[in-house]
C-alpha cells in the first residue's frame, strides 16, 4: 500500500511543491507555502456495469429533516445559537486570551454532562487544572470526562464515544499526517476537516475554541469558519465584568443575535436586563451624546452614541471610530458640513457606541448626526429624547425596519420622545398617545428640533 505523503501548497496562486521555499516561485508571495497531506492514489480497478451511482433528487421529494435543539443552561448562549445547540454542528468559539472562553464552556459542558456523555479535551491545560477550575465554578458530574491529549489521532476513539465534545483548542491539537508544529495553517485545516468529518458521520457535537491574532481576528486559514456551522466571538476586555458574544456564522439562526454576559468569581451568567450597559447615567448634561433604539436579530436595545471633538493642532484632523464603521463616520462628516453648515473640517473628531457594542445597521446614521452636532454646537440632547433613521448623501433621512419595534422599546425604556424617518411615521401611529413622535426628512430639519430652544 502506498505511503501518505506531504507537498507544499501556495494559498494565494496554488503552487504545488515537494519542499517548503520562502518565496513562491509563481506569485512571488512570501511564507506563502502550506503544507498538506497528499492521499496515495487508489488502485485501478475495473468498472462494473452494475454500479450505483448517486442521481440528483428533485426539491420537491427531498424530506424536511427537523434539527433537534438542546439547551446549553445558559439562556444568553441559546439565544446567540438560534434556539439551543443542534445535534452534530460545529460551533467555533473565538475571542482574545482571557476573555472567558474556557470558562463559559466549562459551563456548558458541566450542564450537558447532566444527561449527555461529554467529553473535554484539554490540549492547553492538565485536567487537574480544569478541575480546579470546576471547583472554583461550584460544578461537579461524573459524565464529564477529561482528557488531556494534544494528538488528534490517539484522541479519535474517544471523541467518537461522546455525544459532546469540547476542544480547547484547536491550535494546540495535531494530526500526524503532517510534520509541521501544532499550531500551523497545515495542520489546523487538516485538524478541522478532520473534526468535521468525524461530527457529521456519527451525528456529534463539537464546540472548538480559537485562538485570535492581534487584529482581533481567527487565528489559521479562513476555510477554518467556512466549514464550522456556528463562528462566535467572545468579545470583552479582561478588566471589565461585561463581555458580549457575537455570532458571525450560524447555519441554523441569526447571525445578528448578541448576547450579554457578567463575569463573576462563581462563572459567567447571561444578563436579561442589559439596558442599562449601553446607557450612560449621565446622558443628557453633557453635549456630544445620543441614544438609538439598535435592532439585533431578535430583540431591540437602546444605545448611546458619544463624541469628542476639539480642534486639531496639525493639518490634517484626525477621526476615530469605536462600534461604528470608521467610512461611515466620515461621510455623516461629510454630509453634516455639505448639507447643514456645521464647521467640522479642522475638528478631531472621536465616536464610541457604549458598552463595546458594534452597530452595523444604518439606523444608527441619524443618532451619529445628532451627537456630531450636539458636540458642535455645545448643546447637550434632551435625557428622554431617541433618534434613529438612515442618512443618505443629499441629507435625506430614509426610512428604516422594525421600526414600530423600535419605538416600542423606547416607550417601555421611559422615553418621552423619538425623532424618527417621516416614512416610519404611519407604522409607529398607534404609539402617538403615548410618546411623541417627531417625523424628520432631513438631517437640517433634525437639528433644528433637537436645538431649536437655542436657535
Amino acid at each position: 500500500m502506498a505511503k501518505a505523503t506531504t507537498q507544499f501548497v501556495c494559498s494565494e496562486c496554488g503552487y504545488a511543491s515537494p519542499k517548503w521555499l520562502g518565496r513562491c516561485p509563481d506569485c512571488g508571495k512570501f511564507n506563502t507555502l502550506i503544507e498538506e497531506a497528499i492521499a496515495p492514489a487508489p488502485t485501478a480497478k475495473k468498472q462494473n456495469p452494475l454500479r450505483a451511482y448517486s442521481r440528483p433528487t428533485p426539491l420537491s421529494q427531498v424530506t424536511f429533516e427537523k434539527y433537534e435543539r438542546v439547551s446549553s443552561g445558559i439562556g444568553e448562549l441559546d439565544v446567540v445559537l438560534g434556539g439551543g445547540i443542534v445535534r452534530g454542528s460545529l460551533v467555533l468559539v473565538g475571542g482574545d486570551p482571557g476573555v472567558g472562553k474556557s470558562t463559559l464552556l466549562t459551563q456548558v459542558s458541566a450542564h450537558l454532562a447532566k444527561e449527555h456523555k461529554v467529553l473535554y479535551l484539554s490540549a492547553e491545560e492538565s485536567c487537574s487544572q480544569v478541575k480546579l477550575r470546576c471547583e472554583r465554578l461550584g460544578l461537579n458530574s461524573d459524565n464529564l470526562l477529561l482528557l488531556n491529549e494534544t494528538n488528534l489521532d490517539n484522541a479519535e476513539e474517544a471523541l467518537c464515544d461522546a455525544e459532546y465534545v469540547i476542544i480547547d483548542s484547536i491550535q494546540a491539537v495535531y494530526t500526524e499526517a503532517l510534520s509541521s508544529a501544532a499550531g500551523s495553517v497545515g495542520q489546523v485545516r487538516e485538524c478541522a476537516s478532520k473534526l468535521m468529518r468525524i461530527a457529521k458521520s456519527k451525528g456529534i457535537t463539537f464546540f472548538i475554541v480559537g485562538h485570535v491574532t492581534k487584529e482581533g481576528t481567527l487565528a489559521g486559514p479562513k476555510v477554518l469558519e467556512h466549514i464550522m456551522d456556528a463562528v462566535l466571538y467572545f468579545e470583552g476586555e479582561r478588566t471589565e465584568n461585561f463581555k458580549i458574544l457575537r455570532a458571525v456564522k450560524n447555519r441554523f439562526g441569526s447571525v445578528q443575535e448578541v448576547g450579554v454576559f457578567e463575569m463573576t468569581g462563581e462563572g459567567i451568567y447571561g444578563l436579561s436586563d442589559y439596558s442599562a450597559l449601553f446607557l450612560s447615567d449621565t446622558r443628557g448634561e453633557a453635549a456630544g451624546a445620543a441614544v438609538t433604539p439598535s435592532e439585533t436579530g431578535n430583540r431591540c436595545m437602546m444605545v448611546e452614541m458619544q463624541t469628542l471633538m476639539c480642534k486639531t493642532a496639525y493639518g490634517l484632523p484626525r477621526r476615530m471610530s469605536l462600534g461604528v464603521d470608521f467610512n461611515r463616520l466620515v461621510v455623516l462628516i461629510a454630509v453634516l458640513e455639505k448639507r447643514c453648515g456645521l464647521a467640522l473640517g479642522m475638528q478631531d473628531i472621536y465616536l464610541n457606541a457604549m458598552g463595546g457594542i458594534r452597530l452595523n445597521e444604518p439606523s444608527a446614521d441619524l443618532a451619529v448626526c445628532a451627537a456630531l452636532a450636539s458636540a458642535e454646537k455645545m448643546v447637550p440632547v434632551e435625557k428622554f429624547t431617541a433618534v434613529f433613521g438612515e442618512v443618505g448623501l443629499t441629507g435625506e433621512v430614509r426610512g428604516v425596519n422594525f421600526a414600530e419595534k423600535r419605538v416600542n422599546e423606547c416607550l417601555k425604556m421611559g422615553f418621552k420622545r423619538v425623532i424618527l424617518p417621516a416614512k416610519n411615521l404611519k407604522a409607529c401611529e398607534k404609539f402617538k398617545d403615548k410618546i411623541e413622535l417627531v417625523p424628520v426628512q432631513y438631517v437640517s430639519q433634525m437639528i433644528k428640533t433637537l436645538f431649536r430652544k437655542e436657535k
